[in-house]
């Protein structure tokens, strides 16, 4: 755009009658931008007429390719590499593309008469073409591959955005701080209308709460009078909404009319998420239920076992680190809890937040929507009590409120995949608050080794005798691990917890910011996408801020992370 400096895009017909006209609106737009910018740049794309290497049934070839027109005389010699090198990057149905540069003498279609070149002759102007191998479409009619179309329009969207950056920053007078800022600042009215629907499904049903048993406590108590040889028998709440009737309201938002990349792959992985959550809700209590939660929450990898077992090694069966300071009741730690979300309602006045003692959650604590639940017979050690408001109002109520604050209503609903970061950031926070105990780290392990236990076929029992005699924790504990795990039919979303501390570790190892994971519910990929539609003035800056951050040695703490990050460290760090 000419104020913004936004990078804008023309489609244009070809008809000779409208050359004229056209050449016309190029110069005519071209001046006024380099009288603002001091240059200009027309990047012509068409498609290359078919080569022959398409198989019998006219499907083209699978291996993306791109040619580079380059004028003889042209100085975009850093341009051109930015583009070529940004082209390459690309991966198209998993496959590498072949990039070529071309010098030429005209930068466009042959079959077509060129209208740039008499544009081109004026100095402030300078001309690039692309041809681009149609792999995306049938050769010998007009069908075009709907999804493969999606990704290559993604990919060349990406490699666009540095070659245009590059330009700016070598041939202008204006200096970008990013690549990003060049995108969409504006937003088609499509996208806001895809995204409110998307979160209305999203809010009209609380996942984790409809997978918690509500006889939790009976369970316990028959399991123990069964003596730990008879499998518990869990009930669920009923449904709120009809499942068939919320996946044909879940189709109803026109994603395909989003043309931004970024926006449509962020849409399209949610109603995918959704889909399977809303099954996993028909399939409760049901063999298919463990499938559906390994396709949402994915399966427990070799990697992560091992470190859940260097951590049953190196922390002892016994101890009373979390219990030196006596205990909570429900409502000491609901007070507790009530007094840290006033200071977040001085923060920022709509936070609405509330803390609900429930009697129907067992001995648990859970945020739905943006408000915490507290078992009614919950017992929380002392010692742990900062530890776990930094976690639950501190980490899910603050993010949930900054999602909240952003025109973008995915990121408090929560984007696809987002349980990882987001529980593997709350338990960073009981790290940074000096609360991160060794029972609680080897109570994350013991998780993801009962998940993949479940995952191989072991029973409610088979995990409470292995936990109870292999690595000796007590019978109530124990019980609660498998609760957990095994509510629905297996729930396999336990292991996040350890597998997002490892990522969130990593992630501030390479020197990732952690200000930007505060701005909602996000997940490690789309970390880039949420710092590009910050750079593009999309999104806004966040209202709240975890005071846990300001905690006397966090910082140091978190600082201390980016040398060592392995959670072993925070082991360590622990017992010092």
């Amino acid at each position: 755009k000419l104020v913004t400096g936004e990078a804008s895009y023309i489609a244009a017909s070809g008809v000779k009658t409208l050359q004229k006209d056209l050449i016309r609106l190029l110069r005519g737009i071209g001046q006024t931008a380099a009288e603002h910018f001091g240059a200009f740049l027309v990047l012509e794309i068409w498609a290359s007429p078919p080569t022959g290497d398409e198989s019998p049934g006219g499907e083209p070839a699978q291996t993306p390719g791109f040619v580079i027109h380059v004028p003889r005389s042209s100085s975009l010699g850093k341009v051109v590499d930015t583009l070529d090198s940004a082209l390459s990057r690309i991966r198209i149905a998993g496959q590498a593309p072949t990039t070529e540069i071309r010098p030429t003498k005209r930068c466009g279609p042959r079959d077509m008469v060129s209208v740039l070149s008499s544009v081109a002759e004026d100095t402030w102007c300078q001309v690039l073409g692309l041809e681009v191998k149609p792999i995306y479409r049938q050769t010998d009619g007009p069908e075009l591959y709907t999804l493969l179309l999606r990704e290559f329009r993604r990919g060349l969207s990406r490699a666009l955005r540095p070659t245009f950056f590059e330009f700016v920053q070598t041939h202008s007078t204006t200096r970008p701080a990013h690549f990003h800022v060049l995108g969409r600042k504006a937003v088609v009215k499509a996208v806001w209308e895809v995204d409110r629907q998307l979160a209305e499904v999203a809010d009209s049903f609380d996942f984790l709460l409809q997978v918690t048993p509500m006889n939790a406590e009976q369970g316990w108590r028959d399991f123990k009078q069964s003596r730990f040889e008879a499998a518990p028998v869990f009930r669920y709440r009923p449904l709120p909404v009809d499942p068939v009737v919320l996946k044909r309201r879940l189709y109803q938002p026109p994603v395909e009319r989003v043309e931004d990349p970024a926006l449509l792959m962020l849409f399209r992985q949610k109603q995918d998420e959704l889909d399977r959550q809303i099954t996993m809700l028909l399939d409760l209590n049901t063999e298919r239920f463990l499938q559906g939660s390994l396709q949402v929450f994915g399966r427990v990898s070799p990697e992560l076992v091992r470190v859940a077992e260097q951590i049953m090694e190196h922390c002892p069966p016994r101890t009373r680190d979390d219990a030196r300071r006596g205990f909570l009741s429900a409502a000491e730690f609901a007070e507790r809890a009530e007094e840290e979300i006033a200071s977040y309602k001085e923060q920022w006045s709509e936070v609405t937040a509330q803390v609900h003692i429930r009697s129907d959650i067992g001995q648990a604590l859970m945020v739905s929507n943006g408000s915490l639940l507290v078992g009614h017979d919950m017992r929380i050690p002392t010692a742990r009590a900062e530890a776990l408001i930094a976690h639950e109002v501190g980490t899910h109520i603050l993010t949930y409120y900054n999602g909240l604050a952003q025109p973008f209503q995915q990121l408090h609903a929560g984007l696809a995949g987002y349980d990882a970061l987001q529980e593997g950031l709350a338990v960073l926070s009981e790290y940074l608050v000096g609360g991160l105990s060794r029972p609680r780290l080897r109570l994350l392990a013991a998780r993801v080794l009962v998940i993949r236990d479940l995952i191989d076929g072991a029973t409610f029992v088979d995990g409470f005798r292995r936990l109870y005699h292999n690595y000796g924790f007590e019978h109530r504990t124990a019980f609660t691990i498998l609760r957990r795990a095994y509510r629905g039919g297996g729930l396999t979303k336990d292991a996040l917890y350890l597998r997002g501390l490892v990522e969130v570790l990593e992630y501030l190892r390479k020197g990732g910011e952690i200000t930007p994971l505060f701005l909602g519910k996000m997940a490690t990929g789309h970390i880039p996408i949420v710092r590009e539609l910050q750079w593009r003035g999309v999104l806004r800056d966040a209202p709240l801020a975890p005071r846990y951050m300001a905690h006397d040695g966090a910082l140091s703490r978190l600082e201390r992370l980016r040398e060592r990050t392995s959670v072993l460290d925070l082991i360590q760090r622990t017992r010092s």
